[in-house]
């Protein structure tokens, strides 16, 4: 853990929150709505059906009480939320093992605990850097072991990146063989929240997202952009089960633009990526299959 020298102050010292486990009977209803959120063939998910790849976002969800999000939508507190005032959060990365995927009308248990807490300096200022592991559980049996990345700051950036106009006429140009081209509107974003249990206004709320976050419109969800690309997978090599994955978020992309997801498959493995015409690489993923 952080020392008393850490540039976030001495509260990182006593820090230490426990694992925290949940459970979930993994109905299949989360699994048909995100398929129809996807424009997927509506073939009803049945008991007993593998999970694809991080689809288990879509279940072990917190719902807080209203009166316990700050302004922002994101919850004030909760176990892994670092001790920072004016709390700033960014979703960075992460890397998941599937030894076997989890299977539908199945109960199936997840313990999280804090992985590490990292302090950096970074070019716009202070740095906090939190990973949460989660290990899932079905039968008894360890079937994913999943990291994700958080970035924190105390406070806004004075730096900004943003575009302060966006084209939605304007396309990326493809790399890899694998290709699925997407336009996020306001609805897909709404609905993405929704089945994500995440109320952090950036997603649908437009005057807040440009007027106090500073950015020129609503903002696509990363886990979206990382699940984009790993559909990418699915769609072109059915066949093939993923057993690691890693993913790293770069920088937002924005309701409207014209958006690839696309992917080279090499060895054994392949490389993902998430595209529009401002940036070649907002979103990267590496799959390795087994």
């Amino acid at each position: 853990m952080p020392n008393s020298r850490s540039p976030f102050g001495s509260a990182l010292d006593a820090w230490q929150p426990e694992p925290v486990t949940g459970q979930d009977p993994l109905h299949p209803g989360p699994v048909d709505a995100a398929s129809a959120l996807l424009d997927l063939p509506a073939a009803a998910a049945a008991a007993g059906d593998p999970l694809p790849p991080l689809w288990h976002w879509f279940f072990f969800l917190r719902w807080p009480a209203q009166r316990e999000l700050g302004p922002d939508g994101h919850p004030l507190e909760a176990s892994f939320l670092p001790p920072v005032p004016d709390r700033q959060r960014m979703f960075a990365g992460g890397r998941c093992e599937i030894v076997e995927p989890l299977r539908l009308g199945r109960p199936a248990e997840c313990v999280s605990s804090l992985a590490a807490v990292t302090p950096k300096r970074g070019r716009t200022g202070e740095l906090l850097f939190v990973t949460e592991r989660r290990e899932y559980r079905q039968s008894g049996r360890r079937c994913l072991v999943e990291e994700q990345d958080f970035v924190y700051r105390s406070g806004r950036s004075t730096d900004p990146q943003h575009p302060t106009a966006l084209d939605d006429a304007a396309g990326p140009a493809a790399e890899g063989p694998w290709q699925l081209p997407l336009r996020p509107d306001p609805t897909l974003l709404f609905r993405f929240s929704a089945l994500t249990a995440n109320a952090h206004r950036i997603h649908y709320d437009a005057p807040y997202c440009q007027d106090v976050e500073g950015y020129p419109g609503l903002v696509v969800h990363g886990p979206l952009l990382v699940l984009l690309m790993l559909e990418v997978v699915r769609r072109n090599a059915p066949e093939r089960r993923v057993r690691t994955l890693a993913y790293r978020l770069r920088r937002p992309v924005f309701a409207g633009e014209r958006l690839l997801a696309d992917g080279a498959p090499s060895d054994g493995r392949a490389a993902l990526r998430i595209a529009t015409h401002r940036a070649a690489r907002h979103a990267t993923a590496e799959v390795a299959f087994a």
